[in-house]
């Protein structure tokens, strides 16, 4: 059973665009959907890490708004900080599902139970990922991702069931 679901940021949680202001603001878009899908995954009593290569304030915030578990930002070496938290939380990495798309991912998706990639990722990762997603990064691979997993854990009825029942 997966116990932990692994997001990365740039390409995955957002289309992988950074906009800079001419006052040096940073902005991200992240989809409402994908965000919709997280926030459900939690309430079914499922753990969320965001692992990324970048700092941002921004996902700081969006962190926060999702609930998510584990923020973990300017990491260089994902897989390790994926073991302590695992040791943390006492799961194994096979208890762990994780969406990436570019090499700095690559070994922390070779560690993980099963691993998904957007349809936009880099054509490595794409061609080493348990499952290949339909949506690019920042356009529904997160929620195509968590309905994904629900349906295979057997999960997907109580998930509909939080807004399907009465």
């Amino acid at each position: 059973m997966i116990e932990l679901l692994v997001l990365d940021v740039d390409g995955c949680m957002t289309d992988g665009s950074i906009t800079y202001t001419n006052s040096e603001d940073e902005l991200k878009s992240f989809n409402v959907k994908d965000g919709f899908a997280l926030v459900q995954w939690k309430r079914l009593g499922k753990k969320l890490a965001i692992i990324t290569g970048r700092e941002s304030k921004i996902v700081a915030i969006r962190a926060l708004e999702l609930g998510v578990d584990y923020l973990e930002q300017n990491v260089k070496r994902k897989e390790e900080r994926l073991r302590a938290i695992c040791e943390e939380i006492g799961i194994g990495l096979h208890q762990v599902a994780a969406i990436g798309d570019d090499l700095n991912d690559y070994r922390l998706l070779q560690s993980v139970g099963i691993s998904f990639a957007p349809a936009d990722a880099y054509e490595l990762i794409k061609e080493s990922v348990d499952v290949l997603l339909t949506r690019p990064g920042g356009k529904g691979a997160v929620r195509e991702m968590v309905e994904t997993l629900l349906k295979r854990e057997g999960l997907f009825e109580e998930y509909l069931a939080f807004w399907t029942q009465m």
